[in-house]
């Protein structure tokens, strides 16, 4: 995808073999900040060069950074800088963005690797931000660090995209809950079942009229033409007869103004979040549609516009992965066991989940879709389950390993260029 991206993993993979006890590297820790970053300046070899540097997050700070760098390699006749972060939200990104626009080697430290290696340095449990820099610093010349992807732009754009369409669905689960389990549950239980059913109509009736007594002294035309209004289908004629009646023997509570007031408000927020989520989804298909890869991944069967972009999002440039084993643990579907002692024999390997989740979650439903519906995957599915159909649990764990499959699967056509084979589903 990107050949700038790629040589800059070249040198990173470069780097990981090179930086334990290496003479020319100056290692920056940078502990990261809202307002005020902490760096910490030393060797591959341990030895310290400046303790702590206090910078602010701006350019003036990014300045002042580069002329102390600059200082401590030729001070200590260094002629190689890598910059290790430890990512903090979203605080590390105009740090790092800068920093490799400006030619610098950008490393990212995980968090549990922080917090595990805190004690080393000292044998305490002591925090603060000099001694954080510290500890990533001592972490980058382990080579014991992560590579800082910084891919195109548009898949930076997709991926925020995504991110925001995430935050919009928790949105408006939340507000679906809220509406049945506070307004429903108290003014219309009997309304309930229709709810998932038939949202539009259940909506409009959450809307104008959630009260049953208010329902129950319309006519039922007239409440047919105030909860569905212009043409109606047959099924949704019925459906509001129903809620119709539901309204004469229901046993809700009164509810006043005030309540109407919150239910209408509650309405026309979920609406407007999906008509947001519509629009975003709109977008994603558009930027998707920039990328050769997308139409490779949606010829594989079960995935769709939605999953497509899941997939494409988080495996960005397919050369940065060297083998299938790293791409599945990307999602999280890789398999671990504690097999330390004398129980190391009857110990049950089961997925890590230290990937994505909505990945993993994306995938599943690909592999439930293709293996109920696809002719080619209900065969390899039917296969793997031969002999073990009585097991427990054995259908959920065959559709995880397929899932995982469908994942090396989609990575192969990315990085091949041609749609889905399915030649693939024979390969072990």
């Amino acid at each position: 995808m990107d050949g700038v991206d790629t040589t800059r993993l070249e040198r990173f993979r470069q780097l990981r073999k090179e930086i334990r006890g290496s003479n020319e590297h100056l290692i920056v820790g940078v502990d990261v900040a809202k307002d005020n970053h902490h760096a910490f300046f030393g060797t591959a070899t341990g030895k310290t060069l400046l303790k702590r540097l206090i910078f602010p997050n701006n350019l003036q700070g990014y300045e002042k950074l580069y002329t102390y760098v600059e200082a401590a390699k030729v001070k200590n006749n260094l002629n190689k800088v890598v910059f290790g972060l430890e990512p903090t939200a979203n605080y590390h990104k105009p740090l790092g963005e800068h920093l490799i626009k400006s030619g610098f080697d950008v490393v990212l430290v995980a968090g549990t690797a922080v917090k595990r290696n805190r004690e080393l340095l000292d044998g305490r449990w002591d925090k603060h931000d000099t001694k954080d820099a510290a500890n990533v610093a001592d972490l980058v010349s382990q080579g014991k660090c992560l590579f800082y992807e910084y891919p195109i732009m548009r898949l930076r754009e997709l991926r925020n995209l995504l991110s925001f369409k995430r935050r919009l669905k928790k949105l408006e689960h939340g507000t679906k809950v809220r509406i049945r389990n506070h307004l429903l549950a108290q003014f219309f239980p009997e309304l309930d079942p229709y709810f998932s059913r038939m949202s539009s109509c259940s909506l409009s009736v959450v809307k104008w009229c959630l009260e049953p007594s208010v329902i129950a002294g319309l006519e039922y035309d007239e409440f047919l033409r105030l909860v569905a209004p212009g043409k109606r289908t047959i099924n949704q004629q019925e459906h509001v007869k129903l809620i119709w009646k539901k309204a004469f023997e229901s046993i809700g509570c009164n509810a006043g103004e005030t309540v109407q007031f919150e239910a209408k408000m509650m309405v026309e927020e979920l609406q407007h979040v999906r008509e947001s989520i519509s629009g975003v989804e709109e977008k994603i298909e558009e930027i998707c549609l920039n990328f050769p890869e997308y139409k490779y991944l949606l010829s594989i069967p079960g995935f769709g516009k939605d999953i497509s972009s899941k997939v494409l999002g988080a495996i960005g440039n397919p050369f940065r992965f060297d083998n299938a084993k790293q791409v599945i643990k990307l999602s999280g579907w890789d398999l671990n066991a504690n097999r330390s002692g004398k129980s190391s024999g009857n110990a049950t390997a089961v997925i890590s989940k230290k990937g994505k989740a909505d990945l993993r979650y994306a995938l599943y439903q690909a592999a439930l879709v293709a293996s109920s519906r696809n002719q080619h995957f209900v065969a390899y599915f039917t296969e793997k389950l031969r002999q073990r159909s009585r097991e427990k649990g054995i259908k959920t764990k065959m559709r995880v390993k397929l899932a995982a499959k469908l994942l090396v699967v989609a990575w192969t056509l990315m990085k091949k260029q041609e749609p889905f084979n399915p030649e693939y589903l024979k390969v072990t």
